[in-house]
């Protein structure tokens, strides 16, 4: 019993070590790479769950070697989980274990052989303009809260803003005398998304009459606020969605980046140059935006095919 107890004690200490360097390692890379909360998380939960399997032999999370690498990640693709969920998992450690290198931690990085799995590239499912202006009228406009939904999904589709942004939106980041707002995305990157006619029309009206009845006096900065006063969860919007693309009889499983997607596929359908939607986007990178290429070109061929005499 007591040899029990000790090997408990010696695992909740190596727990504990495990779980400082994994602390250290966050603060790090967020300073580094100015990653998103919900990656840092998602990080947080990856090594969490490997210092416990770890644990489970006496090892501190510093002490993995490449086979117990491959052997955690074997039984978690065992259990069912995807090979896009182990791909972030691989690049979480190979982050981690890069950061033990360079503080002097480790002297062999495990990772370094370790491949990375095959994903094949999925085409997010896109709405279709109708469809859009279907979603947008769904809401009742006549209620203060269907008239803040609708003013949030006209900003979300004029702009290709992410739900993130979207919610945590304050007025001072609206420009009406510009026309544009100022974002801060990923990485605290700020840009400037011009607004739009109709939803800026939508906007400034949802200000000057329903806002003000759902705040009933509070005084805070969040442009589209709960009853609370408090910002929008992005689960809440979420439901949201799915309650409106069921009123507006779209078949489809969309959430809310479909709104996000749908901006940028009809832009380019229309024309927009690649970089540009890249710039409206937030995306550091162009090989994130390209894959919006491949649906435009799904639905270039599509209206070929259903309109050319010889398609």
């Amino acid at each position: 019993m007591d040899s029990d107890n000790r090997k408990i004690e010696t695992n909740n200490k190596i727990f504990n070590i495990s779980n400082a360097n994994i602390d250290k390692f966050l603060d790090s890379i967020w300073t580094e790479r100015g990653l998103s909360p919900n990656t840092l998380t998602a990080y947080r939960m990856d090594l969490r769950l490997l210092a416990q399997e770890l644990a489970r032999y006496d090892k501190e999370v510093n002490q993995a070697r490449k086979s117990d690498l491959l052997s955690f990640v074997s039984k978690r693709v065992a259990s069912g989980i995807k090979a896009r969920t182990t791909a972030r998992q691989i690049s979480s450690y190979r982050a981690f274990f890069q950061f033990l290198l360079r503080t002097n931690q480790i002297k062999i990085d495990p990772t370094v052989d370790i491949d990375m799995p095959r994903i094949g590239r999925t085409l997010p499912r896109t709405l279709t303009e109708n469809e859009v202006e279907e979603l947008l009228q769904a809401p009742n406009v006549h209620d203060v809260i269907g008239h803040r939904d609708r003013a949030m999904l006209e900003l979300m589709y004029a702009t290709g803003l992410r739900v993130s942004e979207l919610i945590s939106l304050k007025l001072s980041q609206v420009n009406f005398n510009q026309g544009v707002l100022r974002v801060i995305g990923k990485g605290n990157r700020e840009r400037l998304v011009p607004l739009g006619e109709e939803s800026a029309i939508w906007v400034q009206d949802f200000i000057n009459t329903s806002r003000k009845i759902i705040l009933h006096k509070q005084q805070v900065d969040f442009l589209f606020p709960t009853k609370r006063g408090q910002s929008m969860s992005r689960q809440a919007f979420w439901y949201a969605i799915k309650r409106y693309s069921k009123i507006a009889g779209i078949k489809k499983n969309i959430s809310p980046h479909g709104l996000r997607h749908a901006f940028a596929t009809h832009l380019l359908n229309h024309g927009a140059d690649l970089r540009v939607v890249q710039l409206l986007l937030g995306h550091s990178d162009l090989s994130t935006t390209q894959i919006y290429t491949h649906i435009a070109r799904e639905r270039l061929k599509e209206l070929h095919g259903k309109h050319h005499p010889r398609g």
